[in-house]
């Protein structure tokens, strides 16, 4: 039942909601080169405004991603096989697929969400206090890019959805270590 649900999702994303416009921009921002000047924004501002604890703070974050990587990445997808919806054999010919490469590995979880989720919650959860909920933003820039996965046929809603649940725990659980250690709101002399 749950992954009758899923398929059909899948296929309301996949063909229900589609058009021109989202056809061009769904690829550009499912791609992690899109976000490279974004992420130079944050890292060079998180140095400039906070000096030290800025550095301990892309650490703590680079650290944030490679885990929420290496755990979606090398422990789930490598033990739990799920094939993706451009490689499903069952559906695979129906699934609008409008990237240029389908990976070979398993669906399950998607590491996009899982990364991407992980930096939000980390940038949340280290600078909610300082910045209030103006970071919410960062959980909309990760669901767009986990829309996309859908919306391009590489992923199912339960991929993206299971990945985002992951990568906010961790990026919950290394912000908690941050703050605990340094926190932004102490600054430097």
């Amino acid at each position: 039942m749950l992954f009758d649900w899923d398929k059909k999702l899948f296929f309301l994303i996949n063909h229900g909601s589609t058009n021109d416009f989202f056809d061009f921009l769904m690829p550009i921002m499912r791609n992690s080169k899109t976000w490279i000047p974004l992420y130079l924004i944050i890292i060079s501002l998180s140095i400039y405004k906070f000096k030290k604890k800025g550095l301990w703070w892309v650490l703590f974050a680079a650290c944030a991603v490679l885990l929420c990587n290496y755990i979606s990445s090398d422990i789930i997808k490598e033990n739990i096989w799920r094939s993706r919806p451009c490689r499903d054999a069952l559906i695979g010919s129906q699934v609008r697929f409008i990237v240029e490469y389908c990976p070979m590995s398993s669906s399950f979880t998607s590491s996009h969400a899982t990364n991407h989720f992980g930096m939000a919650a980390f940038i949340y959860f280290t600078g909610k206090s300082l910045f209030k909920n103006w970071l919410s933003f960062f959980f909309l820039w990760a669901f767009i890019i986990i829309y996309a996965q859908v919306y391009v046929g590489v992923h199912y809603p339960i991929d993206v959805i299971a990945g985002a649940v992951l990568g906010t725990l961790i990026g919950y659980a290394i912000a908690k270590l941050y703050n605990k250690r340094f926190g932004l709101l102490i600054f430097d002399k």
